[in-house]
């Protein structure tokens, strides 16, 4: 899970029924996922509108699904899941008549997994900046759930990248330094690096310890706490919550000292929607630690929509600068500008970029990457990437031959690209709704080729080919496009736009593929 500049439940007994859920035999087995979703909305007591309303889908498709005209997407069985807070019931009925997936995939972050609470603290000293996250999940899934991946982000100057990148090189965040510690039901948890970047780090906390394992199995609950440390001159005065899985409870808690005199904001953005005021206002109250005075900031809301990101936002009164808050970041494109992306009519997207002399320059092209993957952990703390994503250098303003690719698989390795051709493209294509970072506020249906082979170079030297399916061709298309000072809209049919990314929001899911 991520917590941009840091990361999450509350403390039932695991293993209870969470309150709301099904009553001794209310799901009836072998249900079929219209017939379950119909006895949860009624039970709940909501309209078929109310109901599409809460998790963000038209009300016609809520019709479609429950008279069986239409299949449900695996979005909106989840979010369905969280809306109706079903115990387990509507996602189980939806995996029974789901097509079969690689069992590989049950480890993978969030597999069936759903947070019945989510409870995030975040105490500063002073000088050092301590987060607690604890999560209750519900493995709604049908297989064991074995690993849980977190995530570490931090960015001590918000809308300034040059000035971060250059303090995160100089002094770069440590594991040692985090002391990250993890516990599932108060037992130890083992933990392994993922990612270990300069201010992005990531990690699997693992089920298990040196006297055995403990699987979250189907139907079963259980309680995630960890918690690390970051010295305030690498944490910046913002604390973001992503949901990323069905989520029923989300609550935040702030806790400073009382003589820094500190004031809280908050705001709310979507993979789609303007940020916005925090709908439920954050309460302040004063209590005392011992011989300290603290403040502390609380804000909570329920069944929080998939992909919503909320940031709490403060200052310190009595260690004022001068410096002015920064307003809030209404649109995708003004949050994108922020974190460093060019933005559309800038002279450098329509030129084709510099490639490398490798090995020669392998120096040069490792420190591209090295900015890309840096400007790649700010954007995703901006949005969330359910079909993976990519960045070209161009977009950070390098005029350099030189991407990344993040897979939508959590385990695959991301793909650096540099000097790359396309070679050979598949004769069969199709045609899926695309985003851009340089112009974020649209979407647009791209026709592209199934497979592509892509020639590149390694560091020192060495060409190679990589062949690529899917939605790994359609992300690597799209950066080698930026490389050759080409966008997107130049590959639409004739005759097709780009649409408001709020438009989008009805029709968008994630990329399907036969």
């Amino acid at each position: 899970m991520s917590i941009p500049g840091k990361d999450s439940g509350v403390n039932p007994t695991a293993g209870t029924q969470p309150q709301g859920g099904p009553a001794a035999g209310a799901s009836a087995p072998g249900r079929s996922f219209a017939a379950e979703l119909t006895y949860w909305r009624r039970r709940r007591e909501l309209s078929k509108k109310q109901l599409a309303i809460t998790m963000g889908f038209d009300p016609s498709y809520v019709s479609h699904v429950e008279a069986s005209r239409h299949a449900a997407s695996e979005d909106f069985a989840r979010k369905a899941e969280s809306a109706l807070n079903a115990g387990g019931a509507l996602w189980q009925a939806w995996r029974t008549t789901a097509p079969a997936r690689p069992a590989a995939t049950a480890e993978h972050e969030g597999e069936g997994v759903i947070v019945d609470d989510d409870y995030a603290q975040l105490h500063y000293d002073g000088s050092t900046y301590r987060a607690r996250q604890r999560r209750r999940l519900f493995n709604g899934g049908a297989e064991p759930v074995t690993r849980y991946l977190m995530r570490i982000s931090v960015d001590r100057y918000p809308g300034q990248p040059e000035r971060s990148n250059a303090l995160y090189r100089a002094r770069p965040l440590t594991w040692d330094e985090l002391n990250l510690t993890a516990t599932c039901d108060g037992e130890p948890m083992t933990w392994r690096s993922k990612h270990d970047r300069d201010a992005f780090k990531e990690a699997w906390l693992c089920l298990e310890n040196d006297r055995g394992r403990f699987p979250l199995y189907p139907g079963q609950h259980a309680v995630l706490d960890y918690a690390y440390q970051v010295d305030d001159g690498r944490w910046g005065p913002w604390f973001q919550r992503a949901v990323r899985l069905p989520t029923r409870r989300l609550s935040v808690e702030l806790v400073f000292p009382a003589a820094l005199d500190p004031v809280v904001w908050g705001t709310e953005t979507s993979t789609t929607a303007e940020a916005v005021p925090l709908r439920t206002p954050v309460t302040r109250t004063e209590r005392r630690t011992g011989d300290v005075e603290e403040t502390v900031f609380s804000w909570a809301i329920d069944t929080p929509p998939m992909g919503a990101r909320y940031r709490l936002e403060w200052r310190f009164r009595a260690r004022d600068d001068g410096a002015v808050p920064q307003p809030a970041l209404r649109t995708a494109s003004d949050r994108m500008r922020s974190v460093g992306i060019v933005q559309h009519g800038a002279p450098i997207l329509t030129r084709t970029a510099r490639p490398f002399d490798l090995p020669a320059e392998a120096a040069e092209a490792t420190g591209v990457i090295d900015q890309l993957f840096t400007a790649i952990q700010r954007v995703r703390e901006q949005h969330v990437f359910g079909k993976g994503m990519g960045l070209a250098a161009p977009q950070i303003d390098i005029d350099r031959s030189a991407a990344v690719i993040i897979s939508p698989d959590p385990d695959a390795e991301p793909l650096v690209l540099l000097n790359p051709r396309v070679i050979s493209e598949s004769a069969e294509v199709d045609e899926q709704y695309e985003g851009c970072l340089s112009f974020f506020d649209v979407r647009g249906l791209v026709p592209r080729p199934l497979r592509l082979e892509i020639e590149h170079t390694h560091l020192d030297g060495r060409r190679v080919i990589a062949a690529l399916d899917a939605a790994l061709a359609r992300l690597a298309g799209h950066e080698i496009d930026h490389l050759y000072g080409r966008l997107y809209t130049e590959r639409m049919r004739s005759g097709v736009a780009p649409i408001p990314v709020e438009e989008y929001r009805g029709t968008g899911q994630a990329w399907s593929y036969r």
